[in-house]
């Protein structure tokens, strides 16, 4: 990358910019919603559209930049259990006293998806889906740091509703969690820069990453619906408070990057409808490197399986009615 401040300044929010490239999918499992999460993927195998998703928050270099996010994503079931999606970036990257006042701007590495779910158990509310992410590299403007190497992350996804639970925990019924275990491997292990301060080329090492993160979420439809009516505003009774945490460790080829881990944790709400979700969360930084101060992260989420269900939200080889969805609020 031609400027060194501004390599500098995207190094540490590599599982930043992984959390917040796409917004991720839904799920019905018995009596049990999850909403699409904002900051990492989910179990969910479902037609829908994500647009827009949008983040804002400084960089983790010292001077810091301003960093703006806009994206969206596509998913679109082949199989009741296995879709297929398609997301891109655009970044706008603002670098204080730089050569450049009005920063940098571009879209990132195209990045694609398989997920299939292999699990779904109704009465314990319990589904898991593997899932293959890719970053096709060169695709992406190398101003706003996309590389010129490919990405490949394997991973698990998995969901638990607590609705099992015993009458003496009633209370805690409409909680669940979500979580996500992936390995991320580039196309090549080395990367050759050019240094136009020393005229020197220079060679990175590039790490295979675990990519890791959860949730923690509160239903207030659940509660209604499953445990009790407390007489809430409607309003209040479509919200989900949650909490996310999204993480990259380097565990492998670190000799230059290190095996520090960055991330963020995500404290949020989301409103689901019936065909739609609007989504916010602030972007903490779990430390230097991932950041500085508080940022936020917003999203509009569509059903297409909801708002077509006889069309473009139905899989293209379906074998039975897909699930309704939960009513909410009833």
């Amino acid at each position: 990358m031609s400027n060194p401040v501004l390599r500098a300044s995207l190094c540490g929010l590599v599982a930043a910019l992984a959390s917040f490239d796409s917004a991720r999918a839904h799920e019905i499992v018995g009596n049990r919603f999850f909403p699409a999460t904002l900051a990492i993927d989910d179990p969910g195998v479902n037609d829908e559209l994500a647009f827009p998703t949008i983040s804002a928050f400084r960089t983790g270099a010292d001077p810091s930049a301003r960093e703006l996010n806009i994206s969206g994503e596509f998913a679109k079931r082949i199989t009741d259990d296995f879709a297929i999606s398609f997301a891109p970036t655009w970044t706008h990257i603002s670098l204080p006293g730089g050569p450049n006042m009005n920063g940098a701007s571009g879209f990132q590495n195209l990045e694609t998806g398989l997920k299939y779910r292999v699990f779904k158990n109704a009465e314990h509310e319990f589904v898991a889906s593997l899932g293959l992410d890719v970053e096709w590299g060169g695709s992406g403007a190398e101003g706003v740091g996309a590389e010129s190497i490919a990405s490949y992350t394997p991973a698990i996804f998995f969901g638990k509703g607590f609705g099992d639970l015993p009458d003496g925990m009633r209370w805690a019924r409409p909680f669940a969690i979500t979580g996500q275990i992936g390995y991320a491997f580039p196309s090549s292990r080395t990367s050759a820069s050019f240094d136009p301060d020393t005229g020197l080329t220079d060679i990175e090492t590039n790490p295979n990453v675990l990519v890791w993160g959860g949730s923690l979420q509160y239903s207030m439809p659940y509660l209604k619906s499953a445990v009790i009516d407390l007489g809430l505003p409607d309003f209040v009774n479509h919200l989900i408070p949650i909490v996310e945490f999204s993480m990259e460790t380097p565990v492998a080829h670190t000799l230059t990057s290190g095996t520090l881990s960055t991330g963020t944790i995500n404290p949020g709400v989301i409103w689901v409808g019936e065909k739609f979700q609007v989504g916010i969360e602030a972007v903490i930084p779990v430390n230097r490197e991932s950041g500085k101060n508080i940022g936020v992260i917003g999203q509009l989420h569509l059903y297409l399986d909801d708002i077509f269900p006889n069309s473009i939200g139905r899989p293209l080889l379906a074998s039975a009615a897909s699930a309704a969805r939960p009513t909410l609020g009833k």
